[in-house]
This record gives structure tokens, C-alpha cells and sequence, in this order.
């Protein structure tokens, strides 16, 4: 029984608009989403200047469902399905959910499966009853997207009702009028790793990120557990890409209790799983009792609310939230929070790169408003300018061919997301322009299923990289590329011939990279090439500032003493950061002018120094608070 004002009014202005002769109308609130179920939709769906009409009045986005007592039978509405889907579209699947009454159709060609402006799905739903959502058929299998998927089925009821209950959550009156808006740093400040920011209002508690630091030092986690977080409160988690520093304590939230949703892109859930579940693995692996449990991610899962960029969403009564690409890595998103009725707006970026690459587009710049920029500064100190793309291939090939050269092997440690394709991208042509020689290209399995989750979705990569995967024109599967799916092959490789081999983790901080590097560490005509930032505390950055004497486990148990003889080097220019040069541009041009920045994720003295440098350039009030500093806004 809806007895809120708002829900009420939001239900009559729906009756009021929509005409009569549909049938019996019910209303549900889904999430961010409004459901009108109709037993005839095609007045509305016939007539979609309706729908704008009363989605645009109320400022909420409205679909359409049928009755279930008017949908055809699943076996008749397949036929139907398939007889209203051309044969181009490569159908491979159709899964009837009857808890939300939509039919998933999963097609290698979904565009010929939408048709022209949607006019398949028109007839779709108009034909058999059933909501059609369409998703893509990997052009590589992907355990993760299938087992993704599998969850989200099996446990569609669970969700359903979770939706419900989040949409009279999102959609009722405000307990509160929201005057007051504050910032606290809960992790990832004047350090990078473990980011964690929760943002407060009279009315809600937003957390952006929630991440684990890849560290040794006792401080891994951000801190959840001080006052200001109470995970009772907690009205919605925005997690903005899938590196572990900022999803890798997700699971714990819900193996303590919270119930609530997660904010994402559809890639940056895939990603998260993979990533999430190989850290339980690597715990175990190291002797430590892992944080979380497959369960407590699975819950995540069941409770993730996927958006595309630019999609404005309700997430509290007074929070709208909308995700703009951080050009960071697969899926990554800057959030755009609208506080209240304009009250506070708060740009968030996470990790972006503002610069356009082979993989991705480079990151938003412009917002219908804008008064608070929580921005990254990883690579904001006097010294960051980055060379530029062609300068940092020219001098990465030049460190390959040099090394091969003298008979020797490449290890490069990647980060298995974003880093690794960048860096499989650049090898992959430079051997087609025989700019390399023809050698094996070694790749460990999670990133070759890192990999399938990309080309699953060709529409959060660059516009090059999309038009190639729709030609399926791939030069991620290149045959140059050899996957290490057995850890008894590494011996082998590291014996055999000259080669190259991407191996995580990027900061040595455990997975087979390690293995690697004790086997090649004594032979000078190797070489260790560092492609990605290195967090202080990590045996990667240990060994740019110079260590040379590295203790290793042996196959007995013993702690072995190994010297390394190869040769080290950095590149940098691949990160998937912005350098300084990118962050002042930044600040110029992001529209509207904030009035305040706030900067995160970069080392004590980089972002210090950023500060004082954006303050005095711009006249923008800056700051670089500390973890647990709390910043009122409003």
C-alpha cells in the first residue's frame, strides 16, 4: 500500500497522462526505474511521446512491462522471437525471467536483434508480452560474463524483490530538506590505494569506492570503522572502475550487513568478480585467511545496479547520480553526483585519463553543473610529464628488440586489466610492421578471460577499437599471443627460447609474475620492464629505488636469497593515469568551473604540491585533506 506523498503523486500524475483504453494499469517502483504494467502497452509503446511526456513531468525514468496474465507462453513467445529477429543477428540464447518479465536475448549481432530505432523490440514486446533486453554473445567465451549472468538468473526473485524495495527507498518523500553536504576521507588520501570516500547529506550516505591498498605495511584497508560510516546507513556504494585499490573491500560490506545497492557499469561488475574472487585465491595462496567469500560476492553481484554513461539515475531522494567515461580502464566512470535541488554538485573522478588512447576514449570534461571536483593526483608532481604516446613505443620497442636481440626475455608485470591490452595492442602491431621480431608473446590465462570481457563490450572502447571488433578484426587475438593456462609451463617458458611474457601482478606483489622473476633473475640478458605506476610499499617500487636482493619461497619451503642480474627498466608513458601536464588541462577545461578541487589518490607531497599549484594558477580554492579529514561543501 503506497501511503508516501511523493510515491503518491509520482502514481497519479502517471494515471492522470497515460489514455484509458490500456487496460488495467499497476504501478511499481523498480530501483532507479519506474515500471507501468500494462495489459495493452500499445498505445504508449506506439506512442512514445506519452511516455516522454510524463517520464520528463515526474523527472523519473519509466519502462513499460505487460501483465503476466498477457504474455505468451515461452515456447510460443520464442517462436515469435525468432521469426521477428533476422537470422544476421546470430541469435544464441533466449532466457525468460517470469519474476520480471523480461526475455533476455543473447545474439553475437545485437544491433540487428534491436532493429532499425528499436523497431524489433517494438514489436517484441508488443507481440508476445515479454520485455526484451538484448546482450551481447562474446566473441571469445568468457566464464566470468557466463557465470555473471547465471548468478543474476538464479537469483532473480531475491533481486527482484531487493529492486522493489530500493525503489520505494530511491523514490519517497525526503525525511529531511538537505542544506548541508560534507566530504570524508576514509582511504586513498596524501597515499594512493584503498580509496574510500564517503559523502554525507541531511538525508543520505553515498560511499564512492571501497577499496583494499596493495601493501604490507598494516594499512591495507581504508577505515570503515570509524564513526562517521555506519554501514546501517549506508544508502549506496558507487564503485567508479575495477581496480582492486578501489572494489577490493566491496564483499566485506555485505559480509558485514549491508544490504543496499551498487553502482557500476555492466564491465566494471564483470571485472570485479575476476578480480575479486583471484584475490581470495592469492590470500590463500600467501597464508592468509581471506576478507570475504565467493557468497559475500555473489551478494555484491545480486545487488549491483549496472548504468551507462550518461544515464541519469535516481540513487537516494536527494542524489542523482550519472557516470561519464574516466578513460581509465574498461568500463571506468568519473560520478557526477546533483545533491538536492541543486544544492551541491560533486564530480568524482576515480582514475581517468585525459588523453585518448588505441583502447579507450579519453575522459568527460563537461557537466550541466559542477561546484566540487574530487580529482586523482597519482601523477601530480613536479617531475610527472609523461613522453608522449609515439616517444613512449618508440623507446618501449627499442628496450624489446634490444633484449631479444641478445637472446634474452622480456618480463613485463601488468595490471591484468587495462595495462595489459594497452601493452598487447603495441606488441600485436609492432610485430605486424615487423617493427619486432615474430616471437612468442607469453600471456597468463586471466588476462586472456580479461580480454574476452573487453570484446564483450566493444561499446566502452574507443571508437577505432569498436569499429574492429564489429568487422571482427580483433588484434587482441592475435596469433602471436600464447596463453599459460598451467603453472607447470612457466619452467618451460622461462627456459626456452627468446620471448616476451605479461604476467601479473604489475606491482610484484604476488601471482605468477613472481614465479617469473625468480626464474629469469639471474641472467643478465633479460630484462624487467615496469609499464605501470608502482605504489610506495610494493616490491615493485622496492626495485625502481634501487633493491637488487630479492627473498623468494622455494618449492621446499626454504627462504632463498636471489640477486637479480637483468635488466630493470620504466616506462611510463602507458599508464592509464593522467600526468600532470593532462590534470592542469583538466582543471582548465572542465565545464563548469568548480569552486572548489579536492584532490586524492596521489602521494603526500604530489598532491600537496598540486594543490598549492592549482590554487595560485587558477584561483580555485585546493586542498589535499589527509585520511579522516571531513570537508563541509555546503
Amino acid at each position: 500500500m503506497i501511503t508516501d506523498l511523493v510515491l503518491t503523486n509520482i502514481r497519479e500524475t502517471i494515471l492522470k497522462n497515460i489514455p484509458p483504453d490500456v487496460g488495467k494499469v499497476k504501478i511499481e517502483f523498480e530501483g532507479p526505474k519506474i515500471a507501468i504494467i500494462l495489459d495493452n502497452p500499445r498505445a504508449l509503446i506506439e506512442n512514445e511521446n506519452i511516455i516522454k511526456k510524463v517520464a520528463k513531468t515526474i523527472k523519473k525514468r519509466i519502462i513499460i512491462k505487460v501483465d503476466p496474465e498477457s504474455r505468451l507462453p515461452e515456447e510460443k513467445a520464442r517462436e515469435v522471437i525468432l521469426s521477428v529477429v533476422p537470422s544476421e543477428a546470430e541469435v544464441k540464447h533466449i532466457y525468460f525471467d517470469d519474476n520480471t518479465g523480461e526475455v533476455e536475448i543473447e545474439a553475437r549481432k545485437p544491433g540487428y536483434v534491436i532493429g532499425k530505432e528499436g523497431r524489433n523490440l517494438r514489436q517484441i514486446i508488443l507481440l508476445t508480452g515479454w520485455r526484451p533486453k538484448v546482450i551481447r554473445t562474446p566473441p571469445v567465451e568468457s566464464k566470468t560474463i557466463a557465470e555473471v549472468r547465471s548468478i543474476l538468473r538464479l537469483r532473480s526473485a531475491e533481486r527482484q524483490k531487493f529492486m522493489r524495495d530500493l525503489g520505494t527507498k530511491i523514490h519517497r518523500s525526503p525525511f529531511f530538506k538537505t542544506s548541508r553536504v560534507r566530504i570524508v576521507a576514509l582511504g586513498g588520501f596524501q597515499e594512493v590505494g584503498r580509496s574510500a570516500i564517503l559523502v554525507q547529506t541531511d538525508e543520505s550516505n553515498i560511499l564512492l569506492d571501497c577499496g583494499i591498498k596493495p601493501s604490507l605495511s598494516g594499512d591495507e584497508y581504508p577505515y570503515i570503522y570509524m564513526p562517521e560510516f555506519d554501514i546501517d546507513q549506508l544508502d549506496a556504494v558507487i564503485v567508479t572502475h575495477a581496480h582492486l585499490d578501489h572494489c577490493g573491500l566491496i564483499p566485506y560490506l555485505f559480509k558485514y550487513g549491508y544490504k543496499g545497492p551498487i553502482y557500476c557499469t555492466a564491465p566494471t561488475r564483470d571485472l570485479m568478480k575476476l578480480l575479486q574472487e583471484d584475490y581470495i585465491q592469492v590470500s590463500i595462496k600467501e597464508g592468509r585467511t581471506p576478507l570475504y567469500s565467493k557468497k559475500d560476492i555473489y551478494d555484491a553481484i545480486a545487488h549491483t545496479v549496472t548504468l551507462e554513461y550518461g544515464e541519469v539515475t535516481d540513487i537516494a531522494p536527494d542524489v542523482k547520480l550519472t557516470l561519464h567515461d574516466a578513460g581509465h580502464i574498461l568500463g571506468s566512470a568519473l560520478a557526477h553526483l546533483h545533491i538536492g535541488n541543486g544544492l551541491c554538485n560533486i564530480v568524482y573522478t576515480g582514475d581517468f585519463k585525459f588523453e585518448r588512447t588505441a583502447l579507450l576514449e579519453a575522459a568527460g570534461y563537461r557537466f550541466p553543473r559542477l561546484e566540487v571536483l574530487i580529482m586523482e593526483s597519482t601523477y601530480g608532481g613536479r617531475e610527472d610529464y609523461m613522453r608522449s604516446r609515439e616517444e613512449t613505443e618508440r623507446e618501449f620497442l627499442r628496450i624489446l628488440n634490444q633484449t631479444l636481440l641478445r637472446k634474452g626475455k622480456v618480463l613485463i608485470p601488468v595490471l591484468a586489466v587495462g595495462r595489459a591490452q594497452e601493452i598487447m595492442l603495441v606488441i600485436s602491431n609492432a610485430i605486424n610492421k615487423n617493427i619486432l621480431p615474430e616471437v612468442p608473446v607469453y600471456i597468463e590465462g586471466m588476462m586472456n578471460e580479461v580480454t574476452a570481457i573487453h570484446l564483450a563490450y566493444p561499446e566502452f572502447l574507443s571508437r577505432e577499437m569498436r569499429e574492429k571488433i564489429y568487422k571482427d578484426e580483433i588484434p587482441l587475438l592475435s596469433e602471436y599471443f600464447v596463453a599459460v593456462d598451467d603453472p607447470q609451463k612457466r619452467l618451460e617458458v622461462a627456459e626456452g627460447d627468446p620471448c616476451i611474457i605479461l604476467a601479473t601482478s604489475g606491482m610484484l606483489m604476488g601471482g605468477p609474475v613472481l614465479e617469473y622473476l625468480r626464474l629469469l633473475a639471474d641472467d643478465p640478458r633479460n630484462s624487467l620492464v615496469f609499464v605501470s605506476y608502482q605504489i610506495e610499499g610494493t616490491l615493485g617500487r622496492r626495485i625502481l629505488d634501487g633493491q637488487r636482493e630479492i627473498e623468494f619461497v622455494d618449492q621446499t619451503g626454504k627462504i632463498k636469497l636471489i640477486r637479480l642480474q637483468l635488466e630493470v627498466y620504466r616506462v611510463e608513458g602507458f599508464s592509464g593515469h593522467s600526468d600532470r601536464r593532462q590534470l592542469i588541462r583538466y582543471v582548465s577545461r572542465v565545464t563548469p568551473r568548480p569552486e572548489k578541487i579536492i584532490l586524492c589518490h596521489g602521494e603526500k607531497n604530489k598532491s600537496l604540491g598540486l594543490a598549492i599549484y592549482i590554487q595560485n594558477r587558477f584561483k580555485i580554492p585546493a586542498v589535499a585533506p589527509n585520511n579522516l579529514e571531513s570537508i563541509r561543501v555546503r
